[in-house]
């Protein structure tokens, strides 16, 4: 689920909490991050449990207006709770243990979340055409879905600090399993339990391991990662240069210097865009600069010893 620049994404965030903290504990700060990174599936599993509990709420409106025999309301559920994609998730066997082994009721204990997105549905534009089709196609039962989670749910200021509120890893995690949350949606197949996919998340995989030796790796090292620094941040003081630049800077050289199998331009790339996206607007132009000049330096000293797949 989280591709390796998310790992680093979280390394750095970790980085940047230890290194702020003299007395901090390097053990209890890698078993921090394993929780983290374990806590995106939970967060998977919560943005499932949201999905199966509008599709509940459908169904409880559905019954109120057959109850109450009107049709002054001008919300239409009906469409929604025919809806196969919704019904699959909503009725997935695993998704259900999960939630009651679990015990997520989120959505139970702040439902105001549930009727606010729901009402948005129900009053888009682009559900008012979805319920005029008598047949909706498995297509369009899975853009209407996806329209929901993209659209609405996804960018409401609400929503978002909501997951903040509710976990202190999840906000970072949340455009990732937005993402691939969103891709899940376009390719369930009613017909295959298996498409609603359930990845396994392991802190001992490749990925988790990698990220959790390069946390080591800069926190045992980071004085010879800030002496490596000097002399290589032309007109900048080392002391004046942004904490998360250098953090960003050290993870590099550490990747440059003790993971043979990473290729330097990979190296360079990630956190080059990493900075876009979590430092200052000239950031990633410093860092570019000065990781160049790294990479030459090691090459000519003999102290870049590459070796693997991809590095020709």
């Amino acid at each position: 689920m989280l591709t390796r620049r998310h790992l680093r994404i979280k390394v750095m965030q970790s980085l940047y909490s230890f290194l702020q903290n003299r007395n901090g504990n390097l053990a209890q700060e890698v078993d921090f991050f394993k929780k983290s990174y374990l806590n995106t599936f939970s967060l998977y599993l919560a943005l499932l449990a949201f999905l199966k509990s509008i599709y509940e709420h459908a169904i409880d409106q559905k019954d109120l207006q057959k109850n109450l025999k009107t049709n002054a309301n001008p919300l239409y559920p009906a469409p929604l709770v025919e809806n196969k994609i919704l019904q699959f998730i909503a009725q997935h066997p695993i998704l259900i243990n999960y939630i009651k082994k679990r015990k997520i009721k989120f959505w139970e204990l702040d439902f105001d979340y549930v009727k606010t997105n729901f009402k948005a549905l129900m009053y888009s534009e682009k559900f008012q055409i979805y319920t005029q089709r008598e047949s909706p196609s498995l297509m369009e039962d899975r853009d209407i879905i996806a329209f929901f989670f993209k659209e609405i749910v996804a960018p409401s200021d609400g929503f978002y600090d909501y997951i903040e509120d509710k976990e202190l890893t999840w906000i970072d995690d949340l455009p990732v399993v937005n993402t691939f949350l969103l891709k899940i949606l376009h390719k369930i197949d009613p017909q295959d339990s298996n498409s609603l996919y359930f990845p396994e998340m392991n802190a001992g995989e490749e990925d988790p391991q990698f990220a959790i030796e390069l946390l080591e790796r800069v926190v045992v090292n980071n004085d010879a990662l800030q002496e490596e620094m000097v002399g290589r941040t032309p007109n900048w003081d080392i002391d004046r240069i942004a904490l998360l630049d250098a953090i960003m800077i050290k993870m590099a050289m550490a990747e440059l210097l003790y993971f043979p199998s990473i290729p330097p331009k990979v190296t360079m790339n990630e956190y080059i865009e990493i900075s876009k996206d979590y430092s200052t607007p000239k950031s990633n132009i410093f860092i570019n600069g000065i990781l160049d000049k790294t990479i030459k330096d090691f090459e000519e000293s003999g102290r870049l010893n590459k070796s693997g797949r991809g590095l020709i």
